[in-house]
């Protein structure tokens, strides 16, 4: 059976948005995934949905089994997916609540296991081509459906991941602007160059919660006001699912 997966950031994995709803206990060559999954219908759509943090959030985004979660979503018949992440804005443009649909990323973890591939056959080696690592298919549907919707969004943007739990220093975030980065989160590079490894086409939508700690105008982020943001703005990323899924089911693998 054929399913779209959804990876659920923080604040935004909410089982309601199941119908039928039940939970599938798997483990993988990988390990354990972060939760059980839970399976359901969205529109008629067979969904498999998956908390990033665990159900409880009880996972730093540096201890997430990453290649566990990609790989369950591939072992229950994912054949595409779709994330969600909570992101700090580096860019005065992109302002609280704003959607970004995120079209590059930048990875600034350090201890990661950021592949699949532990060893290569014989003169065989495996490097992933990694130039546009969120699918355009995926992505246009995502751009559709918030234009649709009437919501503040930016049709793209590039995602750095850092580390974590901690937040950046002002001299990093500052780094990260020269650079290019429009969204900092602690997640997405990871389970983009893992998805694209295991060929399942990827997309992720980020909600811009805080500006990070570069504007010297404003206090510092901190995890209070990211979850205020989150439970002003929850509804619009669900909402977006909700209509996104069934189009993407359509489409051909």
């Amino acid at each position: 059976m054929s399913r779209v997966g959804i990876i659920g950031g923080s604040g935004l994995d909410n089982p309601d948005i199941l119908e039928q709803p039940r939970d599938h206990a798997v483990n993988t060559t990988w390990g354990a995934p972060s939760a059980p999954l839970k399976l359901g219908q969205i529109g008629g759509v067979e969904v498999a949905l998956l908390a990033r943090h665990g159900r409880e959030h009880t996972q730093p985004p540096s201890q997430v089994n990453y290649r566990a979660n990609i790989q369950a979503l591939k072992d229950a018949g994912c054949t595409h997916i779709l994330a969600t992440t909570a992101v700090g804005s580096l860019r005065e443009e992109i302002q609280r609540g704003d959607l970004v649909i995120i079209d590059q990323f930048i990875d600034f973890t350090k201890q990661r296991a950021m592949s699949f591939h532990t060893s290569f056959a014989p003169h065989q080696p495996l490097h992933t081509p990694m130039a546009e690592p969120f699918d355009a298919r995926l992505r246009a549907i995502l751009i559709d459906a918030c234009a649709r919707h009437g919501l503040a969004f930016h049709r793209s943007g590039t995602v750095v991941t850092i580390e974590g739990p901690r937040f950046s220093s002002r001299a990093e975030s500052n780094m990260f602007r020269a650079w290019g980065a429009d969204i900092i989160n602690m997640s997405i590079a990871t389970e983009a160059a893992l998805a694209n490894e295991a060929d399942i086409p990827y997309a992720a939508v980020a909600m811009s919660t805080d500006y990070d700690c570069w504007k010297t105008d404003e206090a510092p982020v901190t995890w209070d006001a990211i979850l205020a943001v989150f439970n002003e703005n929850a509804k619009k990323v669900t909402g977006l699912l909700i209509d996104s899924i069934p189009r993407v089911a359509a489409l051909k693998v």
